[in-house]
């Protein structure tokens, strides 16, 4: 079967210490991170047994964190873009750490989703970092959260990227109404697509490929249909993906975060990025042709 996983270990630290974001408030200690190290290697020597099982496999690495300043994910990176039976390994960063390793990638199928974090890093310093992966020829979109300190940033930042690379803007949510409609119109020029985040989806009860085909893998092996849902479906290690695999509609009254309603059939947001669902790489010249909530 084709399976899509989203892998996050015991990881819960940032090196940057943005107010909004929950993966600045922790630093592991000695054993948290020894005990992450364990749980990626477990997961890619799992993901390479499922080759002989006919199994391929989209993986998606979304730490409590920032990953790639750990050896262990960057060299779970590269071992997973070159298994024949992987066809995307992808990972959200902040792109702080050295890029030189990606020399050892696979370009054909890894691809990352990069953060960008204005008072946490400079214009320069993080879209040096995108263009040097532009160059490599290794697949990314850039996004940023769309408080209202950080506009001027992200509109310089658009210009300053190539006009192939897909700049997208999470909403920010925080706070009811927080944008007028000058500011929605405002971030859709940079974001054509700005207005699917918008909205939490009305979920409880519909069809979701989380926990079919999509399933949300925790360090130890604990799978959940997504990290909302905090219902246990399975273990990776004590079960095959087949006994996993079951249709299971949404038991959370909304759905507000892309990695969730981007697996919403009825969104069909495949229209709107293609193979580049995964790490949220729009295609060219796809955007809605309706406001806020259009697309159901």
């Amino acid at each position: 079967m084709r399976a899509t996983l989203y892998f996050r270990g015991s990881l819960s630290s940032c090196n940057y210490s943005c107010p909004y974001c929950p993966f600045s408030k922790t630093v592991d200690s000695s054993e948290t991170l020894a005990k992450d190290r364990i749980q990626v290697r477990r997961f890619v020597e799992w993901a390479a047994d499922q080759e002989a099982l006919g199994h391929r496999l989209s993986i998606f690495f979304n730490p409590y964190g920032e990953g790639l300043v750990h050896r262990w994910y960057r060299e779970a990176m590269i071992e997973l873009s070159h298994m024949a039976h992987v066809d995307k390994v992808a990972i959200q960063t902040n792109l702080s750490a050295k890029l030189d390793w990606t020399e050892r990638l696979n370009p054909d199928t890894s691809a990352f989703w990069a953060t960008y974090h204005p008072g946490e890093t400079s214009e320069e310093r993080f879209l040096g970092r995108c263009l040097d992966l532009y160059r490599r020829g290794i697949p990314f979109s850039v996004g940023s959260v769309g408080v209202r300190s950080a506009f001027e940033s992200i509109e310089s930042l658009r210009r300053g990227l190539p006009e192939e690379v897909y700049l997208w803007i999470n909403a920010f949510k925080d706070r009811k109404n927080y944008y007028t409609d000058g500011e929605i119109e405002r971030m859709r020029a940079v974001d054509p697509l700005f207005e699917l985040n918008l909205p939490d989806y009305a979920s409880l009860g519909s069809a979701c490929r989380t926990g079919e085909s999509v399933f949300f893998v925790q360090g130890p092996g604990i799978i959940k249909r997504c990290y909302s849902d905090r219902r246990v479906i399975g273990h990776l290690y004590r079960s095959e993906l087949e006994e996993l695999a079951q249709v299971r509609p949404c038991g959370m009254k909304t759905c507000g975060c892309y990695i969730g309603y981007a697996h919403m059939p009825e969104l069909d947001l495949g229209r709107y990025y293609g193979e580049g669902l995964l790490e949220r790489r729009r295609l060219p010249d796809q955007r809605p042709s309706a406001h806020a909530g259009g697309v159901r």
